[in-house]
């Protein structure tokens, strides 16, 4: 059974209470639990959380050894991080899937959110759909999963 990686950035602990009129009042471990819900017997999803870059950056290099697909909300690392960016294509050069995903739409916030420096190493990118564009991702995946 392959397991599926969720990786989240910085502050999405804080979801539910953090600006609820732009990120939606789902906490995370409302989307983790509407997630293990959707893939059921499907699968095995490993949900994490850290605002810590080198983190996050293990995790994806756990990924890329695992052959673990990947859906990644890098959170404010999006736009800056070079970093993640190298980690993500790490993954992506070892051939697993890794998914870019956002809460909102950062091209309709601040110009600053308009770059991201991770989306070049992602397979895709899905934003703007609020929990949904977790779900989008994890449907996404699932059907790579299928063709194997």
């Amino acid at each position: 059974m392959t397991r599926i990686l969720v990786i989240n950035g910085p502050n999405l602990g804080r979801l539910g209470s953090r600006e609820p009129e732009i990120y939606g009042s789902q906490t995370l471990a409302d989307i983790e639990a509407s997630l293990r819900e959707r893939l059921a017997d499907a699968g095995e999803l490993d949900f994490r959380q850290s605002d810590d870059e080198a983190t996050l950056i293990s995790w994806l290099h756990e990924a890329a050894d695992t052959a673990s697909p990947v859906i990644l909300n890098p959170a404010a690392f999006t736009h800056y991080s070079y970093a993640l960016r190298d980690a993500c294509h790490i993954v992506s050069e070892a051939g697993v899937p890794l998914i870019e995903v956002h809460l909102s739409n950062p091209h309709a916030r601040e110009s600053f959110r308009h770059t991201s420096v991770v989306s070049g190493a992602a397979l895709g990118v899905i934003a703007g759909f609020g929990a949904e564009s977790y779900h989008l991702a994890l449907s996404h995946i699932q059907t790579l999963l299928e063709r194997q």
